[in-house]
């Protein structure tokens, strides 16, 4: 995996600054510590640092050309199958320098034109630059797995793996995108291709686009479709689980550098270390990290998979500097993100790292199976929806919650039920945003300083998760949710969280479950063979009986999360009192003062718990001071300070 950049100007004669260029690269270079390099032509310049995985002689350098030197590209990721389509390049008379991947997905590029996506079976982000036609192509792969951002303006096009590298050019304006913050306050994160500065987009997953004369054009190339169930008896679903996990599992494990994976003790990791063991000669290592509140710590179940399949297991038991690490990720995320999982992810990379290069993990089973407790819920809600008094018994359950109180703990029984309840006071179109998003409704209504409402108008964040649902080919509500995550929380989120805190220590995460042909296949599988009735993951865990142990297949879900709840009262209240009432988060006019006032007191007091607001408060503040605040926070980064040195002044 590595970092990328580029500029390009659309007047041909003006050429592109080498030292705009450098900067970008050098901002990026934890994403490729191992070597650097530019390209720069008249008007277009490319930038890229590498973390060698696969070839780790010079040969594999970028910028990479072709063998004239007409066509240039600058890549990021791993495309698994570039072995498989080396020979029919080579048969066509395409000369290779190198043993990578980089250099199948140029000479594909010169036969196929944009029509190489298809070919490519792997995580990636991409750019080409084709001299001959004056065009930059710049591509992402289907799920999102590797970043790419864009920014536009009269005179050039810049992109990059990360905003910041792009906010190195200082012709650009960095400005708060009002939209992309009340996006961010809704979902904790801020859905492509909109980003938290104005004027700067995401790349959404499965589309390319083209810059041509100045003309900007994004295409999508790819959708997973889920309007093609089978049915097949159950055997013969587990039997083809099993044995497509393990093609993945097995393309997932080409590399050139020590290789291991990290380890929850949940289904989807311990199933990834499964098929890794039968593939495999050698000891795998895995990674687990636990804390010392008993509700967020599953390093026994890891420790018994460890046990199961004899892996070189390490763990760390973490008791974060919550208040140290916490610039450190908003440096790194670019963006405010209120997803506190985060911050272990941060902390198994890094304990990771020391050992190996590159990681396999079990991201997007849930998303493929049918993991999380949302699901089993919309089933239930449904069976109340055909209840005659459902109108009137929702109007009641308004009413109650305001004498329900609240806990902090994500497990516990009140938790989950204040959070059901709540959302069944929601019609059926709606009752999904009240359980994922953060801020909704009047909630929100309640927060956002009126000036600030004036400057969104109508508040329409919602319409993203509609819109989600409304492309759905899915057959039923269940698989309809199924493609809403795919399609918001699994790219803007889960995968953004993995790529960020992982490329923070220069390490590569590889997700099995993430393939798409394995993603196309469970996409086959009806959706009462993954939820019905209470349970989760039916077809998953019956696959996999035999293969891990009983306790792990039947465990309850824990989640990757830490105690924030407890952080905001103890370690983090007073950082949280001190930013979020400070008068220049006053100045910002986002939030009225006297409602963040109150969710703060009624926490601490333990009246309540606003844990989940909170936190993503904070993280916005905390946003702002880093790459908004003309408080020297910029300028340092400019300069290529490290996350470290970055001020987050009170």
């Amino acid at each position: 995996m590595c970092g990328i950049a580029g500029k390009l100007y659309f007047d041909p004669k003006r050429p592109v600054e080498r030292e705009v260029l450098e900067r970008m690269n050098a901002v990026q270079a934890h994403r490729g510590p191992d070597d650097a390099g530019i390209y720069s032509e008249g008007p277009v310049g490319l930038a890229h640092r590498r973390l060698s995985i696969i070839d780790l002689s010079p040969a594999g350098h970028q910028p990479m050309a072709n063998e004239d030197g007409t066509i240039w590209i600058v890549f990021n990721g791993e495309i698994y199958n570039f072995q498989d389509l080396r020979p029919g390049l080579l048969a066509r008379g395409h000369r290779f320098r190198s043993r990578t991947d980089t250099e199948v997905i140029l000479h594909l590029y010169e036969e196929h034109g944009v029509g190489c996506l298809p070919f490519l079976r792997g995580m990636f982000a991409f750019a080409i630059w084709d001299g001959p036609r004056r065009q930059l192509f710049l591509a992402r792969d289907r799920l999102g797995k590797k970043p790419l951002c864009y920014q536009w303006d009269e005179d050039a096009f810049r992109f990059a793996s990360e905003a910041k590298a792009i906010l190195q050019d200082p012709a650009v304006p960095v400005r708060p995108d009002p939209e992309g913050v009340s996006l961010y306050l809704t979902y904790g994160y801020v859905p492509s291709p909109l980003s938290a500065f104005q004027g700067l987009c995401k790349l959404p997953p499965a589309h390319y686009l083209t810059c041509r004369d100045g003309a900007v054009e994004v295409v999508r190339y790819w959708r997973l479709r889920r309007d093609r169930k089978a049915h097949r008896p159950e055997a013969e679903w587990c039997e083809e689980i099993l044995t497509r996990l393990e093609e993945a599992v097995r393309l997932r494990l080409i590399s050139d550098v020590p290789l291991g994976a990290f380890l929850s003790g949940g289904i989807d990791s311990s199933a990834v270390v499964a098929m890794m063991s039968r593939v495999t000669q050698g000891v795998i290592k895995t990674f687990s990290i636990g804390f010392d509140q008993p509700e967020y710590d599953e390093l026994a179940y890891a420790r018994r998979v460890a046990e199961r399949f004899g892996t070189d297991h390490h763990e760390l038991v973490v008791r974060p500097d919550a208040a140290a690490v916490l610039p450190k990720l908003t440096w790194h995320f670019d963006e405010p993100f209120g997803d506190s999982s985060a911050v272990p992810t941060y902390y198994v990379a890094q304990m990771t790292r020391q050992y190996v290069t590159v990681a396999l993990n079990g991201d997007a089973g849930d998303e493929n199976f049918g993991g999380y407790d949302r699901y089993v819920a919309n089933l239930l809600a449904a069976s109340f929806d055909r209840w005659p008094g459902a109108g009137l018994f929702r109007r009641g359950i308004r009413w109650g919650l305001r004498l329900l109180p609240r806990s902090g703990r994500r497990t516990s029984l009140l938790y989950r039920g204040r959070r059901f309840l709540d959302g069944l006071t929601e019609l059926p179109e709606r009752r999904y945003a009240r359980w994922i998003c953060h801020f909704y409704g009047d909630r929100k209504e309640e927060l956002l300083h009126s000036e600030f409402r004036a400057i969104l108008g109508e508040d329409d964040t919602l319409e993203v998760l509609l819109a989600a649902y409304r492309e759905s080919d899915a057959p039923d509500f269940t698989d309809a949710t199924l493609a809403v995550d795919a399609a918001l929380y699994l790219p803007d989120d889960l995968l953004v969280k993995v790529d960020i805190a992982s490329m923070a220590h220069s390490l590569e995460a590889r997700s099995p479950f993430l393939d798409h042909e394995f993603m196309e296949f469970a996409a086959t599988i009806p959706s009462d063979l993954k939820v019905r009735g209470r349970e989760k993951k039916i077809i998953l865990k019956r696959a996999l009986q035999g293969v891990l142990p009983d306790e792990i297949l039947h465990r309850p879900k824990m989640g990757f999360g830490v105690p924030i709840d407890h952080w905001l009262r103890h370690e983090l209240k007073d950082l949280a009192y001190d930013m979020l009432l400070s008068p220049r988060a006053r100045a910002r006019g986002y939030f009225r003062p006297e409602v963040v006032q109150r969710y703060l007191d009624e926490h601490t007091r333990g009246r309540t718990s606003w844990h989940y607001l909170l936190w993503t408060l904070l993280m916005l503040e905390l946003w702002h001071r880093t790459f908004v605040d003309g408080d020297g926070a910029l300028a340092a980064m400019r300069q290529v300070t490290q996350p470290a040195a970055l001020p987050v002044a009170r």
